[in-house]
Formats: C-alpha cells, sequence, structure tokens
C-alpha cells in the first residue's frame, strides 16, 4: 500500500476531486502539489519535492491544456511545457527511487478517422484533428516513455487515459474553459432577459465527459492494483451532442431553451471520439455516476460560489 501520495495538478479538476473523497483512503498521506508548490519545469525543484517529503508515489495530473482557442492560440506552449514536466517527474521519480508513477493521457490525442469506439492500441494511428494536434502529440508521448523507462530502469509507471472531465473545481476562465464549463459560465452570466445564448458549432458532435471523482477513484484504483504497461480508458462511455448538454444546462437552471442559438461559423471540434474502456472495466469492474447528475453537482457548486475567485477558476 502506498502511503505517501503526491498528486501534481493538485488544485485542478481532479486534483481538488481526489482531495475531496481523500477520507475514503484511511491511513495515506497525500500531497496536493499545486503550481505555486513546485514548477514542474524544473527538474532539481521536483527531485528536491520528492526527496523533502519522503514520496512513495505519485499520480501526475498536471498539464497545460484548454479548450480550442487555447490550443489553437498557444500551440507550442502546449507542446513543450506538457512534454517536459512528463519527463521531468519521470526523471525526478526514477532518481528518488519513487515506487509507483501514474502517467495521464487524453483521448484528445487520438486520430480524428481512427475506428470508433476507439481503442488504446490506436493511439498512434493517424494524425489528431488540427484543433490541439500539439498537446495531442504531447499526450501521445507518454506512451513511449511508460515503456522505456518500464524497459531500461526497471520502473512501475503505468499509464491511464481520461476522457473530457467535469467537477466543481472545473477551469471556468474564459481562456482556458473546455466545452461544458464554458457553457456553465455563459449560461448562468446571461440567465437574466430574453437575448440570445449563443453555443459554438451546430450543436451536433458527441461528447464523452466523466465526473472528476470517478476520474479521482478510478487513478486510486490504478495506483493500488493495476501493473502493465498497457494504458487504460478509465473515462465513461456515457455520450450526449453538444446540443443536449447545452439543454440539459438550461433546464437545471431554468432558461428557456429557446434562448440557445447554434453558431454554425464558429469551429465544433472533432465530431465524436466514443471509446472503448472494456479493459480498464473488465479489471476493475467500476462504477461511473451518470453525467446529469456530474452536471448538476457542478452547477450547483458554481451557483453557490460565483464569483468568488478563491473557489471557482474564472
Amino acid at each position: 500500500m502506498y502511503q505517501r501520495i503526491l498528486v501534481t495538478g493538485g488544485t485542478g479538476t481532479v486534483g481538488s476531486a481526489l482531495e475531496s473523497i481523500k477520507g475514503d483512503y484511511r491511513g495515506r498521506n497525500f500531497f496536493f502539489m499545486g503550481s505555486k508548490d513546485c514548477n514542474l519545469l524544473n527538474p532539481e525543484a521536483i527531485k528536491d519535492y520528492l526527496q523533502a517529503n519522503k514520496i512513495d508515489s505519485i499520480i501526475h495530473l498536471a498539464a497545460v491544456s484548454g479548450g480550442i482557442e487555447l490550443s489553437m492560440k498557444y500551440p507550442a506552449t502546449l507542446l513543450r511545457d506538457n512534454v517536459l514536466m512528463n519527463i521531468n517527474i519521470l526523471e525526478a521519480a526514477r532518481l528518488c527511487a519513487v515506487k509507483k508513477t501514474v502517467m495521464t493521457l487524453s483521448t484528445g490525442m487520438y486520430a480524428q478517422d481512427v475506428p470508433t469506439p476507439i481503442l488504446e492500441e490506436y493511439i498512434h494511428s493517424g494524425s489528431p484533428h488540427k484543433s490541439n494536434y500539439s498537446y495531442a502529440f504531447a499526450k501521445r508521448l507518454v506512451e513511449p516513455m511508460i515503456r522505456a523507462y518500464r524497459q531500461e530502469y526497471k520502473m512501475n509507471v503505468i499509464g491511464v487515459v481520461p476522457n473530457a472531465i467535469l467537477g466543481p473545481r472545473s477551469n471556468f476562465s474564459y481562456a482556458a474553459s473546455t466545452m461544458v464549463p464554458a457553457l456553465i459560465r455563459r449560461f448562468y452570466e446571461n440567465r437574466q432577459g430574453d437575448a440570445k445564448i449563443v453555443v459554438w458549432g451546430d450543436g451536433s458532435p458527441l461528447r464523452e465527459i466523466t465526473f472528476a471523482n470517478d476520474i479521482a477513484r478510478a487513478c486510486m484504483w490504478c495506483l493500488d492494483n493495476y501493473d502493465n504497461e498497457q494504458v487504460l480508458h478509465i473515462g465513461t462511455t456515457e455520450e450526449h451532442t453538444v446540443k443536449e448538454i447545452a439543454y440539459m444546462i438550461a433546464d437545471i437552471m431554468a432558461i428557456d431553451k429557446g434562448r440557445i442559438e447554434f453558431d454554425t461559423s464558429k469551429p465544433a471540434g472533432q465530431f465524436r471520439k466514443n471509446t472503448d474502456n472494456s479493459k480498464f472495466l473488465k479489471v476493475s469492474h467500476f462504477k461511473y455516476t451518470p453525467f446529469k447528475e456530474a452536471l448538476e453537482i457542478t452547477i450547483k457548486y458554481f451557483c453557490q460560489h460565483y464569483p468568488d475567485a478563491k473557489k471557482l477558476r474564472l
């Protein structure tokens, strides 16, 4: 049993979710690292942190990521910073003899034309969507990193692949939010009156979105129980169209759905990227929170705390 667990990205969506349920893992000491605690672009700083806190395992959640606008505006930053952080974490784990490391990838790394449902084996097949190619290649590189460090250094390092994530500590900022948090904020801030509420695209793309608490629990399950170089899809396979999600948000906030307008002049992103999580389910028998329930929890939290910058990432 791993006792001193470092969670990078500890103030992010999944890190905060794990902190909220840490009481379920009695006898464990968690270290939730945010950007203010350690610069993951500085390898010496990571090594010093691991040694000072006697870390025996790592769940590496930290990443530079966001929605379509951020990915298209800062491709070099996303590629550079994510690759450097991943290498730095693995090197520090090696040098400090960390017993186990969980690396996270992303379903956004897959090519837009791979067969569906997407299998983990398709990771290096084809070109990713042009809207997020740099982030996608950075995440793809995690898989050969895992194989290489296991092969040469006999490290216990594994990879998990979440899909889109939703939770109370989602990033709701205008510049970096993904689709659902962006819609939650937009609908809330425009809930009064009768002006149109604009949603990018035609509403037809399908999305799998997993509750952050479920991803946190899945990461902990893999830390304790999974030791193979094969990366695993750990997200739900429940799908909804962007239009369905927009209508759910409107219903929960008591907003007239007739006010929603789909702007087809704006990019909608990849149409569909449904995944196969059967490898994970076969070994874990995991149960997921229904999407609507996750959405209701997130919206309730957002409405209660808006616009408190200490509670929401705005």
